[in-house]
């Protein structure tokens, strides 16, 4: 060990001082909870919610510091869940950014003193075209609160950094207040996981909207067999399909049972003193099927499949339209779509 090397200490206690900022933290957020219920930002938060829902152009989220990238991540939040919406710097649109704000826009500007002076510019925009303004604010008397359509007042509260400075409690709570929001308009909207996909294609997110149509496996490559067949060919077609699992249909085509790998190494070994022909070839699949198939719908999600696989600790399941069976997914087939 060099002079400059220090022993790590190896110790398993959470610093006091990380304790106390986890505890303000929590009471920050706590404070939110506590003031979306209150007589004071209660039909506020309503109001801003009305004006949100009512602009016919995009929400533009406004922020200097750490509360400017609070915004961001809003803005983010808002766009991703059916709310047009994006983030402008204050100092860039005093210097011709303003000209991405439309008429039919509405603001929500975030600042806990509520007289940060690069807002002014922005501020004054807002006013001579008569812009909506929702102010996120810590302060009730500041500039931006007198002059926004409605104030998302912010609780005191007392910072995590053990100095009372650094930005901390105050911006979870921006972070909170911004995420109910969101949440409420996707709610009042009526935005879907079938719409939230649409704006989440990629990763793991996306694929595991991926509804079981697009995956499910289908015509040839679906392992169906006849109720009055044998186990001898219930096992070549479950050998050839290489899924795990085999549908049993009746005449009408509908689902009566499934067999897994399982069912016929089981039945298999309880046949050991019984000739090869009334094993495999005298016995009809019915005789070993399982008639309580765990299926799905073909309208679910591919993580609804995933759920129901990892729940019941099966590798495939069938997709069926009423009783007709029109597809099987395997644990497989999702894990190679990236689900999970």
């Amino acid at each position: 060990m060099t002079q400059r090397q220090k022993q790590v200490p190896q110790t398993n206690e959470v610093p006091a001082a990380a304790s106390q900022s986890v505890a303000l933290g929590m009471a920050g957020l706590k404070n939110v909870l506590d003031a979306l219920h209150s007589d004071s930002l209660g039909p506020n938060f309503a109001r801003a919610l009305a004006l949100i829902e009512a602009c016919t152009g995009r929400l533009i989220i406004v922020g200097v510091g750490k509360s400017g990238h609070i915004g961001a991540k809003l803005a983010s939040t808002f766009a991703s869940t059916g709310t047009p919406s994006f983030f402008v710097h204050p100092t860039e649109a005093s210097h011709g950014d303003l000209g991405m704000i439309s008429r039919d826009d509405t603001v929500l500007m975030i600042s806990m003193s509520g007289e940060t002076r690069e807002l002014q510019d922005i501020l004054a925009y807002c006013k001579r075209f008569s812009l909506p303004l929702i102010a996120l604010t810590g302060n009730a008397d500041s500039l931006v609160a007198m002059a926004a359509d409605a104030v998302l007042l912010l609780p005191e509260a007392r910072e995590a950094c053990p100095h009372n400075l650094a930005p901390t409690t105050s911006t979870l709570m921006q972070l909170a207040l911004g995420d109910a929001l969101a949440v409420s308009l996707v709610e009042r909207r009526g935005f879907s996981e079938v719409n939230f996909r649409e704006f989440h294609p990629g990763g793991s997110l996306g694929a595991g909207l991926i509804p079981l149509r697009e995956l499910m496996l289908t015509d040839e490559r679906l392992p169906l067999i006849a109720a009055n067949r044998s186990i001898m060919l219930g096992l070549e077609l479950l050998t050839e399909k290489s899924v795990g699992i085999i549908g049993v249909a009746d005449d009408a085509g509908d689902l009566i049972g499934v067999i897994t790998d399982g069912d016929i190494r089981r039945y298999l070994g309880k046949s050991a003193y019984s000739t090869m022909q009334e094993v495999l070839w005298d016995t009809p699949v019915t005789k070993i099927m399982s008639t309580e198939a765990i299926t799905i719908s073909p309208n679910k999600m591919a993580v609804e499949a995933l759920a129901i696989l990892q729940k019941n600790s099966i590798s495939a399941l069938f997709v069926l339209e009423g009783r007709k069976p029109v597809g099987v997914i395997t644990l497989l087939t999702l894990l190679q779509a990236g689900v999970g």
